[in-house]
């Protein structure tokens, strides 16, 4: 399984790093598709399990974590009135 997953696991989070820096406008839609990748990842784990496929289903999760943590840091704030 780690074989099949590897390579789509590696081009969401790659594409997804370039995507949340230099498509702002895109940012809810990437959340949405890197999630699915990782629920696909999770149930490619829940098949057959090894290491290796964990440590990268791990850095994709903190990547994830990691971007949704920043756009809700650096959100605009709606002005109050």
């Amino acid at each position: 399984m780690l074989s099949a997953l590897s390579l789509p696991l590696l081009f969401a989070m790659i594409g997804g790093g370039w995507a949340y820096l230099y498509r702002p406008e895109r940012r809810n839609a990437l959340m949405f598709t890197l999630m699915l990748f990782l629920l696909l990842g999770a149930w490619g784990y829940r098949q057959q399990s090894s290491a290796e496929l964990l440590g990268l289903l791990g850095v994709l999760a903190l990547g994830i974590f990691a971007m949704l943590l920043h756009t809700l840091l650096h959100a605009p704030q709606p002005e109050h009135q």
